[in-house]
């Protein structure tokens, strides 16, 4: 069988981390994925408890990053938030990866669904992302099961576009024709002839829709239709923290913060795995 990359684990590491500013940006995202990880070890307070005498605090040593209106530990909501908007993020990654890829595989790979499934697609692309993801969390309710269901239907087009131009090329190669000739069955060959390489672009652009999806979801919360303001997530905080700009803009910068930097490092290393993959650019490093 065929295959769209041939560079092995070491060459492909090389490839990867050939730019230092990937390597960076990952030890950033880990390092972020760390810290919201053992929040319930590591945050120095409650997120839920409040303190009228601590309202709107400045970051000093009590209050490592401020307190917000309730006077809640700013710091420690950070990191509660910070697993709720990577959830997302990851849920949406997965989620939409997975809807994309059947859309795709299925207008790839049979001509009679190829023209339904991509007017479908084309008529999902011609919405703007936040309007389509305004009008689905609306209509399915501010969850964060409904708000990653939403996003991935926005962002599912995407995924299905690669898969079924990808799939048009790999159905006609030689390898695809054979396994059709030996009797092999239309499952068989669509996931271990078809899927099986075309993974790379999936894997770079589900890189991207990780990072698209926490802006999206923070852009949802600062609307007010985004989950639960109940529940924390880097969204919520700073649509909680703008009425006081002018009284404690930390409650917007820090947030601010996070969610930039998260997204900054997803998208390098979006671009580092998109060039280490793609062998015609592997050779241009």
């Amino acid at each position: 069988m065929a295959t769209t990359t041939t560079a092995d684990a070491p060459g492909f590491l090389t490839l990867l981390f050939s730019r230092r500013a990937v390597l960076v940006a990952l030890i950033v995202f880990v390092i972020i994925v760390g810290l919201c990880a053992l929040a319930p070890m590591i945050a120095p307070a409650d997120p839920a408890k409040m303190s009228v005498r601590a309202r709107l605090s400045p970051p000093g040593p009590d209050f490592l990053l401020g307190a917000d209106a309730f006077g809640r530990d700013v710091a420690s909501r950070l990191l509660f938030a910070g697993r709720v908007s990577l959830t997302i993020g990851l849920g949406v990654a997965t989620l939409s990866s997975i809807i994309g890829i059947a859309i795709g595989l299925l207008a790839g790979f049979f001509r009679s669904l190829d023209a339904p499934l991509s007017r479908l697609v084309d008529a999902m692309m011609a919405f703007p992302d936040i309007l389509l993801a305004i009008a689905l969390v609306s209509i399915l309710g501010g969850t964060i099961l409904n708000v990653v269901i939403a996003l991935s239907i926005v962002y599912a087009p995407r995924i299905a576009r690669i898969v079924r131009a990808s799939t048009l090329v790999i159905r006609e190669l030689p390898f695809v024709e054979a396994a059709v000739a030996l009797g092999s069955s239309t499952l068989t060959i669509m996931t271990t002839h078809v899927l099986r390489n075309i993974l790379s672009p999936i894997i770079v652009q589900a890189t991207f829709i990780f990072a698209y999806a926490m802006l999206a979801e923070a852009g949802l919360s600062f609307l007010g239709v985004g989950i639960d303001p109940a529940t924390p997530s880097w969204g919520t905080m700073i649509n909680e923290g703008r009425q006081y700009l002018d009284q404690a803009a930390f409650l917007i910068i820090f947030p601010g913060l996070a969610i930039s930097v998260s997204v900054l490092a997803l998208q390098l290393i979006g671009d580092g795995l998109r060039d280490a993959l793609d062998p015609r650019l592997a050779k241009d490093l």
